[in-house]
C-alpha cells in the first residue's frame, strides 16, 4: 500500500542525447548497453538496458512517474558535454515537469556574452561544474572580472545559480564574495557540500545567506560504500539542518549516474523510511523547498502503481 503524502521534486538530475566531449584532455563518449568511455576507461554511466546511450527526457518522465516524483531540475556537467539546445526543447515540450539549466564554457574566456545568450533563449538557470574550473593555465577564479559580470547579470535578470564546488572550503571564499556582491542572486550548491570529503560543512555554511539553497544530488553516490539505507548520509542532512535550517535543503538524485547502483525510488525512499527526521521536514526537504525556491507552479499528481510482485 502506499503511503506517500509528500510532493517530491528532485533539485539535481541530467539529461544528454549523447555523450561526445573532452575533460581535462580526456575523451568521454558513449558506447553502447549503457558504458561510456569515460576519461581513459570504460564506465556504466546509465543502468544497462538503456541500451543506445541515449539518456532522454521521456525514460526520466517514465522513472519519475513510477516513483511519483512531480518535477526535476536538469542540471548539466562537463563530462556530458553542452547539453543546451536539447534542453531548450525539454522545457518546452514539459514545462510543468522540467526546470533546466543552461552552460557555457567557462574554461575560457568569452562566456559572459554565452551566459547572455541563455538568458534571451529564456533559460532561467545557469551551471557551473567549478569543480572542473581547472584549466593548463591553473584555476579558473569565480570572482574573475567576466565571472563578477555575469552574476551581476543574472541577479539583475533573477537566474538562478546552480553551481558545484571543489571539495572542502577550496572555493567557499570566493563564493562568500560573489554573494556579497550580489545577495539578491540565488544560488544551489550541489552534492550535498561533497560530504564526505573533509571540510564539507563549509559549503553548507553557505546557506547561512538568505538566497543560498544546498541540494543533496549525488549523496547516494558518496555515501555508495555504506549503501541503502544509507545511514550516514540521513546523519548528514540532520547535521546540515542543524547548521543551517531544513528549510535551506533539497533532494536531489543525480539521475541518472546513480541509479546504475540502486532504483530511482531508493535515491529518496531511505529518506522517507527513516525516524531521524520529522514528517515536516522530510516535506520541505523533498519537494516543498524545491517548489519555492524554483518557482514550481501546479504539478501532476502521480497515482501510485502496483508492482507485479507484490
Amino acid at each position: 500500500m502506499n503511503t506517500l503524502k509528500n510532493i517530491l521534486i528532485d533539485a539535481h538530475s541530467h539529461l544528454w542525447l549523447w555523450q561526445d566531449t573532452e575533460v581535462d584532455g580526456l575523451p568521454v563518449r558513449t558506447l553502447d548497453n549503457g558504458r561510456s568511455l569515460f576519461m581513459g576507461e570504460v564506465r556504466q554511466m546509465l543502468p544497462p538496458f538503456m541500451t543506445d546511450g541515449r539518456n532522454t527526457a521521456e525514460i526520466f518522465l517514465s522513472n519519475m512517474d513510477y516513483a511519483q516524483v512531480s518535477a526535476a531540475v536538469v542540471t548539466q556537467e562537463f563530462i556530458d558535454g553542452f547539453q543546451n539546445d536539447y534542453l531548450e526543447r525539454v522545457a518546452k515540450k514539459y514545462p510543468d515537469r522540467f526546470f533546466v539549466c543552461g552552460m557555457c564554457e567557462f574554461r575560457r574566456p568569452g562566456f559572459y556574452t554565452q551566459a547572455v545568450g541563455l538568458a534571451d533563449r529564456g533559460f532561467k538557470a545557469i551551471k557551473i561544474p567549478a569543480q572542473r574550473l581547472v584549466t593548463p593555465q591553473g584555476r579558473v577564479s569565480l570572482v574573475s572580472d567576466e565571472m563578477m559580470q555575469m552574476f551581476r547579470m543574472m541577479e539583475q535578470r533573477g537566474l538562478i545559480l546552480s553551481i558545484d564546488l571543489a571539495d572542502g572550503d577550496t572555493q567557499t571564499g570566493e563564493m562568500e564574495e560573489v554573494i556579497a556582491e550580489c545577495p539578491a542572486l540565488k544560488v544551489a550548491v550541489g552534492h550535498f557540500g561533497m560530504v564526505t570529503r573533509p571540510g564539507w560543512l563549509a559549503q553548507i555554511r553557505l546557506a547561512r545567506h538568505p538566497n543560498v539553497r544546498i541540494e543533496s544530488g549525488g549523496i547516494t553516490w558518496l555515501f555508495n560504500d555504506e549503501f541503502y539505507p544509507f545511514a550516514g548520509a540521513v546523519r548528514a542532512i540532520r547535521q546540515a539542518a542543524d547548521e543551517v535550517g531544513m528549510d535551506k535543503l533539497m533532494w536531489g538524485s543525480d539521475y541518472p549516474r546513480t541509479i546504475t547502483a540502486i532504483t530511482y525510488r531508493m535515491s529518496y525512499d531511505f529518506v522517507l523510511k527513516t525516524t531521524e527526521l520529522s514528517d515536516e521536514e522530510k516535506r520541505m526537504f523533498l519537494g516543498e523547498n524545491a517548489r519555492s525556491f524554483y518557482g514550481f507552479g501546479i504539478l501532476p499528481e502521480l497515482p501510485y502503481i502496483k508492482n507485479m510482485s507484490e
